[in-house]
């Protein structure tokens, strides 16, 4: 196997790892708003508001990460690309899954 495609593949499980822990990470009110593929979808938005954010930053090691503001990028992002009319609320709790699985692995 060459090393694009196992890139691809520690990506891909990676990103599964992700959302299956974001799944249990939300309400259960919350997790039967969205489907497996919302939480894809969202996992890929809140990657490019980071890779924006860290752009717009100069690189630095540290960036503050403001949780409402990627709420609302994604959910602007979704009602353009028609993906669905999401809550900013319910979408705080999915960014702040994702922050919280990054640190789970941190430590």
């Amino acid at each position: 196997m060459g090393n694009i495609e196992e890139d691809f593949l520690a990506d891909a499980e990676d990103d599964r790892l992700t959302v299956e822990f974001i799944k249990n990470y939300l309400p259960q009110d919350v997790k039967e708003k969205f489907t497996e593929d919302d939480l894809y979808y969202f996992l890929d938005v809140i990657g490019e508001y980071y890779v924006d954010l860290l752009e717009k930053s100069g690189n630095q090691d540290e960036v503050d990460i403001d949780i409402d503001a990627v709420a609302e990028y994604i959910a602007k992002k979704a009602k353009k690309e028609k993906m669905g009319d999401f809550d900013p609320e319910d979408l705080r709790w999915v960014v702040d899954g994702e922050l919280e699985y990054g640190e789970s692995l941190e430590n």
